[in-house]
């Protein structure tokens, strides 16, 4: 039987700051096919090449990456300055429609760092710019040197609400995670619950009230080292059988119209 398809929603760069590529993590794509059990497809995220329509069509469910690029600031009202840093407009226009449409047809996806963003961005919500300029925030970046293990290494908790969506699938109120964020909720769009913060008030791990489908993201990177993080598989797994669920509704559909 065919793995259900997730589509992964990838960034722009240009490759020695020359060729333009659309790219997306390997583990991004190793943690889609070994713990969530789906076929990871990379998006090319550009209003050009490909529409929401087309993909709610083709996949089954999305996966929200990160990126160094930030989502535009136009989007939530505000003027754009350096702390903003750089961005991927087409991205934009192809993901926060995404979000949206995901939510109100129950299409299941899962938001990671930047992706964690666009959905609060898409719900009407705001972004601090650079949260360590915040009185009182930690540096959330990621180190500037050493290994990737050391980079995506666990560097704070976040405590989860007691009872809520995050506690009952991690079997646990408090996690360690990784940290590699410039920017963050300022202001939570509509519907959107935060459900996890960081021990400086910063907002970890949310989802959307009363959608009909798998709404989850979370501001760390759970990608890295899915497979065996006890934080992070069983994230992918839930995502996973929400991706199933929603690819047996659409077959079962199909059969039905048949």
């Amino acid at each position: 039987m065919a793995r259900p398809v997730v589509g992964i929603i990838g960034n722009q760069y240009l490759i020695n700051d020359q060729y333009p590529a659309h790219a997306g993590g390997t583990m991004n794509s190793e943690a889609v096919a070994s713990v969530s059990g789906c076929m990871p497809l990379l998006v090319p995220a550009d209003p050009r090449f490909v529409s929401v329509a087309e993909l709610m069509e083709r996949c089954d469910g999305f996966l929200l990456t990160g990126g160094r690029p930030n989502v535009h600031p136009e989007h939530y009202g505000e003027e754009a300055t350096a702390a903003h840093g750089d961005f991927d407009r087409a991205r934009d226009a192809i993901a926060l429609p995404l979000v949206r449409e995901c939510v109100e047809r129950g299409q299941p996806f899962l938001g990671i760092c930047r992706g964690f963003q666009e959905v609060n961005v898409a719900m009407g919500g705001s972004l601090y710019p650079e949260i360590r300029d915040l009185p009182g925030r930690d540096n959330h970046r990621m180190p500037p040197d050493g290994t990737l293990e050391e980079k995506f290494a666990l560097r704070h908790c976040v405590t989860f609400s007691e009872g809520g969506v995050f506690h009952r699938l991690m079997g646990s109120e408090k996690v360690m995670t990784n940290t590699l964020h410039g920017q963050g909720i300022k202001r939570a769009g509509a519907r959107v619950v935060i459900d996890g913060y960081a021990p400086d008030g910063t907002p970890e791990a949310i989802y959307i009230k009363d959608a009909p489908g798998f709404t989850l993201s979370v501001q760390w990177h759970p990608e890295w080292d899915a497979a065996n993080d006890p934080v992070s598989r069983p994230l992918f797994e839930a995502f996973g059988d929400a991706v199933r669920a929603w690819a047996e509704g659409r077959q079962g559909a199909a059969l039905k119209t048949a």
